[in-house]
């Protein structure tokens, strides 16, 4: 089975988020995305200290999806440098993690 992973980015607001969300679910680039609102996020850009109120999405994918889901948050994304961090998921429940391999599996037709 391909590794588990956690993606996460920041949007600007709820329904740039939404969007995002409901797009890579629907193109089985991920099998569930949470939406966390109003995170505070400090950050340095372009050598000037900024503060923004943003939306954080916690998308669960698997390795082997990762090239695509990676290519369409940069199309989708309204910043010019977004934060895209994939973390692997090393332990969960067996059952989710099957669950995400399922819902994450793509028919290829050549």
């Amino acid at each position: 089975m391909s590794q588990a992973l956690l993606v996460l980015t920041n949007l600007p607001d709820a329904s740039t988020a939404q969007k995002l969300a409901r797009q890579l679910v629907e193109q089985k680039l991920a099998a569930c995305v949470n939406i966390l609102p109003a995170v505070q996020s400090v950050y340095r850009w372009q050598g000037a200290v900024e503060e923004a109120v943003e939306v954080t999405l916690f998308i669960k994918t698997m390795q082997a999806c990762y090239m695509e889901l990676q290519s369409t948050i940069l199309s989708a994304h309204p910043y010019q440098t977004p934060e895209i961090i994939a973390v692997a998921i090393d332990q969960g429940l067996p059952a989710y993690l099957d669950w995400m391999a399922q819902e994450t599996k793509r028919d290829i037709h050549v």
